[in-house]
């Protein structure tokens, strides 16, 4: 079994914004793999789906993005998985926009819901995605990654979206590491 974690903010009023990088990716996921976020519990949306005999989750945390740990360890807990069965995606202020980078472990970078992740986990051994959302170092922090992608910027985000999909995809079959070797720019 797998879980495919993208992070965000749950409302309307974040549903375009930087920060929710992860939940267009676990969109996309939906939408290539025909998969409904038709389940509530463990404070996520989710859908589920068998891969050659496997079942895979995707799911969004509705917990905001500070406390994303509360539900991924409890969809850990509720499914009985370990670390090696996780795949987190999620936004990074540290790399260009559209950039992907992929770890198999490592510190939060700064990213408070894989910090809390880590935290709830009590383990910086996840696979995770992370995708460049840039960074203007004139604006707060917080009120960067509120905002919405300007306009030249979306044909670079709509194909990390796309790209970060098709790495969890290919995940499905091959080990994280050989997924690395492909998918980082």
């Amino acid at each position: 079994m797998k879980l495919i974690v993208g992070l965000g903010n749950p409302g309307k009023q974040y549903e375009k914004t930087r920060h929710n990088v992860g939940f267009f990716v676990i969109d996309e996921l939906c939408q290539k793999l025909g998969v409904e976020l038709d389940k509530k519990k463990c404070k996520a949306i989710y859908g589920t789906f068998m891969y050659k005999g496997e079942k895979i989750i995707l799911a969004k945390p509705q917990t905001y993005m500070n406390l994303s740990g509360e539900s991924v360890q409890s969809l850990m807990h509720f499914y009985q998985l370990s670390e090696e069965d996780l795949i987190v995606i999620h936004d990074d202020l540290d790399l260009p926009v559209g950039k992907l980078r992929l770890r198999m472990k490592g510190s939060s970078g700064g990213q408070k819901g894989m910090g809390n992740i880590i935290t709830h986990l009590h383990s910086s051994d996840i696979s995770r995605i992370r995708i460049g959302i840039g960074n203007d170092k004139q604006i707060d922090t917080k009120d960067y990654v509120l905002s919405r992608f300007h306009r030249e910027e979306i044909p670079a985000i709509r194909e990390a979206v796309k790209k970060a999909a098709e790495a969890v995809i290919y995940s499905f079959d091959h080990r994280f590491d050989e997924v690395m070797s492909i998918y980082n720019q």
